[in-house]
């Protein structure tokens, strides 16, 4: 073999242009020789079986499969989240609604926390790692998402204070289910219209579920239903966080608003979109 695995497997992801190739090619490699990613180098070598792994992963990611969706975890906010192709891959502008809610929550000294859609669990379980005296309930319509979410439940300690509930806001008996009201309500519901699914780059479009994306004709279908929702599952002054797609901050705000929420402030991601809505009830 001419060259080392890892120059291999950065060239091969170069060529099918995947975005930080150096970085990925650790990662896929220390996957298949369980090892850390900062340990892989030029001089890693491979088993047959590990290299024949790695060459199948390196396939996926070719086709723009996300790497987390291919090793099957994916940091998020101060920890590792199991996933899979049954939840949304977490992202970094979504820590912006976990950290103020983490600042509301300790500023008010809540104590429960709702949300809704949890898919893999990333925002609901990073809050309550970091708020100790906070139980949390956490929704979702998907079978297998639950399942993902109870994995990571499980694996930061958290199961004696986070509850999975499968539902849906609009599910009729969906308020019966939950039984009371919450200081908090967080949510990163599905936002993207629907004819502009399409035009998403392929690690999105072909690997995220439908259900985590579809927001309706306009993209605002969930807020709809979750603004009324929240009303009648929300505490006496308590707050709820909501995610934002672009250019849709304004509209939120007049659905949330008519519902009768005070709009506290919007809170712009690192590319000034306005990311993370804030309502008092």
């Amino acid at each position: 073999m001419d060259l080392n695995i890892y120059q291999k497997t950065i060239n091969e992801l170069i060529e099918a242009k995947i975005p930080s190739p150096r970085l990925e090619a650790r990662i896929l490699i220390a996957k298949v020789s369980n090892t850390d990613a900062n340990c892989v180098s030029a001089s890693t070598k491979l088993t047959d079986e590990q290299l024949n792994k790695l060459c199948a992963m390196i396939d996926e990611r070719k086709k723009h499969k996300p790497l987390d969706k291919i090793v099957g975890v994916k940091g998020f906010y101060r920890f590792d989240f199991f996933t899979s192709v049954d939840v949304l891959s977490p992202r970094p502008d979504t820590e912006i609604l976990v950290e103020e809610a983490i600042k509301i929550i300790k500023e008010n000294n809540f104590k429960t926390l709702l949300d809704l859609g949890t898919g893999s669990g990333c925002i609901v379980l990073s809050i309550l790692a970091q708020c100790k005296d906070v139980s949390g309930t956490a929704v979702d319509i998907s079978d297998k998402a639950l399942k993902i979410a109870q994995k990571n439940t499980h694996n930061l300690n958290l199961s004696n204070r986070c509850k999975l509930i499968k539902t849906s806001w609009f599910d009729a008996d969906f308020e019966s289910k939950l039984q009371k009201k919450y200081d908090i309500i967080v949510s990163n519901p599905p936002y993207i219209p629907t004819e502009d699914i399409k035009t998403l780059e392929p690690e999105v479009k072909n690997f995220d579920p439908l259900l985590a994306l579809d927001g309706g004709k306009d993209g605002l279908e969930s807020y709809k239903q979750i603004a009324i929702v929240a009303k009648e599952k929300i505490s006496d002054n308590g707050y709820v966080l909501i995610e934002s797609g672009i250019n849709q901050a304004q509209d939120i705000v007049n659905i949330f608003t008519a519902q009768g929420f005070t709009h506290i402030a919007s809170v712009n991601d690192l590319n000034f979109i306005s990311r993370c809505i804030i309502f008092k009830a």
